[in-house]
């Protein structure tokens, strides 16, 4: 179908056209190039959640630090009914998460790790009578996503037990014997043993259900069932273990979560969730839905007579799912949900119901903004919503008839935003201050035609001080992913205006296989990981060079991380074009990432069959086994700054080490980071500030 047009301003910003209102208001001349600091101190301000009768919106501040013992993060507290500004509601370092609102919009609960606590723990806020948070669980392995019973009597919950606990007292018998143990090893049946930077353990995720009071005893509702005897059982895989993620019915009798029974098929097939109900009082749960379809994001409308979700729909050989968002009738008449995008070449990134309303309104990437549109709630009248015409949304939830979330862009770091009937309003002012001082300026946006007939999308972000009579080098800078996009928002790891600073134009480019342009587009990656992504880079370089008299395009260089590094890595081994390559993250060997990595499925649905099968794809787009190109003079001329994470299971240090290997053996000049402490991103502050501090030299050695 056709994407809903943008708005006149937002087409003036995809033109390159600035916008003066959205701007830094200060000539640049009194502001300064930005710095590693203005980066990392930057408050970063988390998802904001509306009470339910609409009058409060809280939601987590983090004021950083580059000593992470000085680092704070507390929730906040925003009136929507006036503007008075936000207040602190909580003083601890630690921080809280899971926030859940109780019905009567009286009581805040939320997960916090405070003094006494060897795991995070549910704690309740009065915020009626004011005083101090009131824990409410002191379980042996914790508890996380809180949340209230529609009567606000009862509290769901996730938690985890041993193999074979039945109790409390038996997880916590177990948990000494896990810390009792004399001997280090790990042992394994399952797949896959580890994730992103942890070895996975033998615990099995459950739901709890226990009275919304202090002392309450928690039930196991899955304790007991067949469900979880089943070998493929298990919730989704996160960074603090695997989640249900569940909700209440609204008559407050049944719980819906979302499981995955195909767990234990991980090596082999993709791995789908279902929706399943149960009684509260106990019993077997029952599945609603059962085909290859993943299911998330639940949440009850229409006055509790439909039952909403997001879903793909896995199509069996495809590298790459559009995200629906689809309805059900409650209680379910059928498992055949009505799908409200049918027609939306787009995946839903977030929805919600506002109350009182006949509309769903939602979010989705395109060409490197996220907006908001609505339709009704039978699918049809596809509208764009009143929202910053450049940015991104990154987080949106109602409570009553209010709607707020955090919008961001490159030049403006994310504040809490209330939207609805009248233009989006800033409610909170953390970052506006430092933003304003920074001599920045907003990407330009501009389209090209590769030479596979695909129109590519790309932005350009240009250095403090510019000055269009001048040259200069060109830094392209490659997404991970590859199902990402480049968004016009503010990030600390690949900070474009931070890279741009010493004196340079920044191209970034959503190759094939980027989300935002369709199913399709995100798919043509399949059969072809490395070559099509990387030729389309390369044709977007040269547009760049013809488009803009002020780049150099004798000195060019390219880095990425993740993706963006398998992407480096492939360029400077079949391109000499580039004075210097930026590579964290990058895979040097398609087998060996796919035999050491903790996703080996999906790379053999790109790569269209197994290692041992005969498909080519294996071997001729490794660039490993392109090191011939360097006795050609075809590749492998680049000097190439790596860098890892040895922590790093997503795409493990042995890449890296590969890499400086044949670098080495080339002859060709290269340079090895290793993070001892760090995982697939760069996450702490000195170690950020001096990756920075060495992709600035490495660049300046090779192009200036």
């Amino acid at each position: 179908m056709t994407i809903p047009r943008l708005s006149f301003i937002a087409m003036l910003i995809s033109a390159g056209l600035s916008l003066p209102v959205l701007a830094a208001a200060e000539d640049s001349t009194a502001r300064h190039p930005i710095t590693h600091e203005d980066v990392w101190l930057m408050k970063r301000v988390g998802a904001p959640l509306p009470s339910p009768d609409g009058k409060w919106a809280v939601f987590s501040v983090t004021d950083p630090a580059y000593d992470s013992k000085e680092q704070w993060s507390d929730l906040w507290i925003k009136s929507l009914a006036d503007d008075t500004p936000a207040r602190r509601l909580t003083f601890s370092k630690g921080g809280e998460g899971s926030l859940n609102w109780s019905p009567d919009s009286r009581y805040l609960v939320f997960v916090a790790k405070r003094d006494g606590d060897e795991a995070g723990q549910i704690y309740r806020l009065d915020l009626q009578t004011g005083g101090e948070a009131q824990r409410l669980t002191t379980l042996t392995l914790g508890a996380r996503a809180p949340r209230y019973s529609p009567d606000g009597k009862q509290l769901l919950f996730v938690s985890d037990i041993y193999p074979g606990n039945s109790s409390e007292d038996d997880i916590k018998q177990s948990a000494k014997e896990h810390k009792d143990r004399k001997y280090s090893a790990r042992a394994y049946e399952t797949f896959p043993p580890r994730y992103f930077d942890k070895w996975l353990d033998d615990k099995k995720v459950r739901l709890f259900v226990m009275d919304a009071e202090p002392a309450a005893k928690p039930r196991d509702l899955l304790g007991g069932t067949r469900l979880v005897t089943l070998p493929g059982f298990g919730g989704a895989q996160g960074d603090e273990g695997q989640s249900l993620e569940a909700l209440w019915a609204p008559d407050g009798k049944t719980v819906l979560f979302i499981a995955s029974t195909n767990r234990d098929e991980l090596a082999r097939a993709s791995g789908y969730t279902q929706i399943y109900s149960m009684p509260v009082a106990g019993g077997e749960p029952q599945q609603l839905t059962r085909d290859r379809h993943s299911y998330h994001s639940l949440k009850f409308g229409n006055e509790g007579k439909s039952l909403f979700a997001l879903t793909e729909a896995e199509q069996e050989g495809k590298v790459y799912d559009v995200t629906r968002l689809i309805s059900f009738a409650w209680p379910f008449t059928s498992t055949t949900p009505k799908v409200l995008t049918a027609t939306l070449d787009r995946s839903i990134s977030r929805y919600v119901l506002p109350a009182g309303s006949n509309r769903v309104v939602f979010s989705y990437e395109h060409a490197g903004l996220e907006q908001l549109h609505s339709m009704n709630l039978q699918g049809g009248d596809l509208r764009d919503e009143k929202s910053l015409p450049t940015g991104s949304i990154n987080s949106l939830a109602t409570g009553g008839k209010a709607m707020v979330g955090v919008w961001e862009s490159s030049i403006h770091p994310p504040e809490v935003y209330a939207f609805g009937a009248s233009a989006p309003k800033r409610l909170t002012s953390f970052n506006t201050e430092r933003a304003a001082g920074i001599d920045w300026q907003a990407p330009e946006h501009f389209w090209f035609k590769a030479s596979d007939g695909r129109m590519i999308h790309n932005m350009l972000v240009k250095p403090a001080n510019f000055d269009p009579a001048k040259k200069y080098p060109l830094f392209a800078v490659i997404h991970g992913g590859a199902a990402n996009m480049w968004r016009d928002q503010f990030v600390l790891r690949w900070n474009y205006h931070l890279l741009a600073q010493p004196g340079y134009v920044v191209l970034l480019t959503d190759y094939k296989g980027s989300t935002g342009y369709g199913e399709e587009f995100a798919r043509a990656i399949q059969g072809d990981p490395l070559k099509g992504p990387a030729d389309e880079i390369n044709e977007a370089v040269d547009e760049a060079i013809k488009k803009y008299s002020y780049i150099d395009g004798s000195r060019l260089a390219a880095g990425g991380a993740s993706y963006g590094g398998h992407l480096a890595n492939w360029l400077q081994a079949t391109s000499t074009r580039y004075k210097a390559i930026v590579s964290h993250a990058g895979e040097m060997d398609l087998i060996m990432q796919w035999g050491t990595s903790d996703s080996i499925h999906g790379r053999e649905v790109n790569s269209g069959g197994p290692v041992w099968g005969d498909q080519p794809v294996w071997r001729e787009q490794s660039p490993v086994l392109q090191a011939g190109n360097h006795a050609k003079g075809t590749g492998f001329t680049a000097p190439i700054l790596i860098s890892v994470g040895e922590l790093d299971y997503r795409v493990p240090a042995n890449n890296a080490l590969m890499n400086y290997a044949l670098q080495h053996r080339l002859n060709v000049p290269a340079k090895l980071l290793v993070f001892p402490d760090e995982n697939h991103w760069i996450l702490k502050g000195e170690n950020s500030r001096y990756f920075y501090q060495e992709v600035h030299g490495w660049l300046a050695k090779y192009l200036k």
